[in-house]
């Protein structure tokens, strides 16, 4: 069995096309993601046209989230002050994604559950419960190891971070596929993660993000030149 982990595409449709293209080459017998599909990139409703067509399975994300619960913000701002610069991009201006996804998308991704299981892994966004928070790749491993062991699976992946990463914690392995559409570790291309007998892999796909980043800044969408800058390097800048 051999499974392929999407996530946090932010609809970016022209990275999500170029690892559409490269599942057609390692061929998995799987593909589920993890969540952020829509919020954060001009072609909302063609990214979610898009993973529906394939039949892909898939879990909730923290940005999906935003579109239904704005109260969230006043929770998020207070676990996090320092970020409310992003928080209020998020649930402010990124709040007009909602108008760019017919109603059905909209209740499709409301419909999305917080943790899919199967075949001896556990896949959630971020972490057990909460959406919003989730180890980095050098977190402590007792911390990682806390917040997934009672999901009790052999393989537990997670998206959210935008950074990807395998490794092993007391007994389990623990990884994320990194962002389809906005990685954060310097490196632009896009990522999804591969496994199979037991083993995960990082997959790096380039994509021209040059002509995603002139669709962006034609597009109308919030923050466009900030999204473009963030496209561009591979990795989170501030807001501006």
């Amino acid at each position: 069995m051999r499974l392929a982990i999407v996530s946090d595409i932010h609809g970016n449709l022209t990275a999500l096309e170029a690892v559409i293209a490269d599942l057609k080459k390692t061929s998995p017998d799987l593909v589920v993601h993890g969540g952020d599909v829509v919020v954060g990139g001009p072609r909302p409703a063609e990214a979610i046209d898009r993973v529906r067509e394939l039949g892909w399975a898939g879990v909730v994300g923290n940005t999906d989230e935003v579109l239904w619960a704005p109260e969230q913000f006043d929770r998020q701002v207070e676990r996090a002050p320092k970020l409310r610069p992003l928080l209020e991009i998020l649930f402010h201006d990124f709040s007009e994604t909602r108008n760019r996804i017919s109603d059905e998308q909209f209740r499709w991704l409301q419909s999305l559950p917080p943790v899919w299981h199967d075949h001896g892994v556990a896949l959630l966004h971020a972490s057990p419960g909460d959406l919003w928070q989730a180890p980095m790749p050098d977190s402590e491993p007792q911390q990682v190891a806390a917040t997934y062991a009672n999901l009790a699976s052999r393989i537990v992946v997670h998206g959210h971070i935008h950074r990807p990463y395998v490794r092993q914690v007391s007994g389990f392995l623990v990884a994320s596929p990194g962002s389809v559409g906005t990685p954060y570790d310097g490196d632009p291309r896009a990522s999804y993660l591969l496994i199979e007998d037991g083993k995960a892999a990082i997959r790096r796909v380039e994509y021209d993000v040059e002509a995603e980043v002139g669709y962006l800044l034609t597009s109308g969408y919030p923050r466009a030149a900030w999204l473009a800058e963030i496209r561009r390097q591979g990795k989170y800048v501030p807001p501006f």
